[in-house]
């Protein structure tokens, strides 16, 4: 194409990153990347993601038991807040009164008061990765299952 000098007018949508304020909470990171022998529900971890529907961006919210890697809850929205992450939290099959851990990365959507109270109500520990650390969150499994 260079050498006819044609240029491609496809483009693929792209999403944007939108910069947004950092979750400066004193929360320290209580898990440190210890992703291996972990009991059932002892530790669940959180992230976001986006996926293109249409002409628009949707979120997920997974949240992955450390145990067996099982995805513990879900939620998809078209805003990333922290209803989205409440929603997943809530859409589990198994009580949360079970869990001992949550973690997550610093996003700003985890830094809210509704969290804050659901954790608070069924009495989970509260763990957030370094700050400027993405990859802290989910485990590198052997198997190449998870990433």
């Amino acid at each position: 194409m260079q050498e006819n000098s044609l240029v491609s007018n496809y483009a693929v949508a792209q999403y944007k990153v939108h910069n947004l304020k950092c979750n400066e909470s004193k929360i320290e990171n209580i898990l440190y990347r210890e992703f291996n022998k972990r009991d059932n529900l002892e530790v669940i971890v959180s992230d976001l993601t986006y996926v293109r529907v249409g002409k628009s961006w949707n979120y997920i919210c997974l949240l992955i038991n450390l145990y067996n890697g099982e995805i513990f809850g879900y939620s998809v929205s078209k805003n990333k807040d922290a209803k989205l992450i409440e929603q997943a939290l809530l859409s589990s099959k198994y009580s949360l009164s079970k869990i001992q851990l949550f973690h997550s990365d610093r996003g700003s959507e985890y830094d809210n008061k509704i969290i804050d109270k659901l954790l608070k109500i069924f009495k989970i520990k509260r763990s957030l990765s370094r700050k400027g650390n993405l990859y802290e969150c989910l485990p590198q499994h052997s198997e190449g299952t998870m990433q």
